[in-house]
């Protein structure tokens, strides 16, 4: 489902001004918000496609307000609240102060560079054959819309809809975010580099013939 966080070919927010790759973080607490939402993910209470769901479905209010690393904070104090791993009066420092049941979980400082090192993997084995082939013309279903989960998480941009494009590669079977962001499963299935052209995109490029490669679901694609 499309929300305030799909802003791909919208009207209206001016031109994207790339920032200078220095400092990487423009305050302090940029830093500690980016640390305590790895630290918070190292419980292993949600994974990534839920963090980024909790992201996307702040209000549209907050969303448009807040800058980035704020979305972090407000979506990690919503998991944190929303699977019970501290209660709003932990987030106001007036919750109980006895030691967490999470707490052998902690990611110690030792500990950060390896784990951050290792990543997170999300290909897996799937039992889904690969229904298209490099060369292959597709179609993205339309609308930009999670079919598992009214109004849910889904990795298709809502400007790719209904655009034709062509497989460039498979790579391989991967977690389903759609289907993973709630709860429901892992659902692997085939993940393909797809090109569009800019015209199919936007109406009104300014180099229609630019391409765009989209990495997209193989439930999201039908063939042309």
């Amino acid at each position: 489902m499309t929300r305030v966080h799909d802003m791909g070919g919208r009207f209206g927010d001016g031109r994207v001004v790339p920032e200078p790759e220095t400092p990487v973080f423009h305050a302090d607490w940029h830093a500690r918000a980016l640390a305590v939402t790895l630290a918070a993910g190292a419980l292993g209470q949600w994974n990534l496609d839920t963090s980024r769901h909790a992201r996307e479905r702040l209000s549209p209010k907050d969303y448009t307000r807040f800058s980035y690393y704020e979305k972090w904070l407000a979506a990690l104090a919503d998991l944190l609240v929303e699977n019970g791993v501290l209660s709003e009066a932990d987030l106001h420092g007036e919750g109980n102060a006895a030691r967490h049941p999470l707490a052998e979980r902690a990611l110690h400082p030792q500990a950060v560079a390896p784990a951050l090192a290792k990543g997170g993997p999300a290909d897996r084995p799937s039992a889904i054959a690969p229904l298209f082939v490099a060369g292959q013309a597709v179609r993205c279903r339309r609308p930009a819309a999670n079919r598992q989960v009214p109004g849910g998480h889904t990795r298709l941009p809502a400007y790719a809809a209904g655009a034709q494009g062509h497989i460039l590669r498979l790579h391989g079977s991967h977690v389903l975010p759609d289907s993973n962001a709630h709860g429901l499963g892992e659902a692997p299935e085939p993940l393909y580099a797809v090109v569009f052209p800019a015209f199919e995109l936007w109406a009104h490029p300014e180099h229609p013939r630019d391409e765009v490669v989209l990495d997209l679901w193989q439930s999201y694609l039908e063939p042309a």
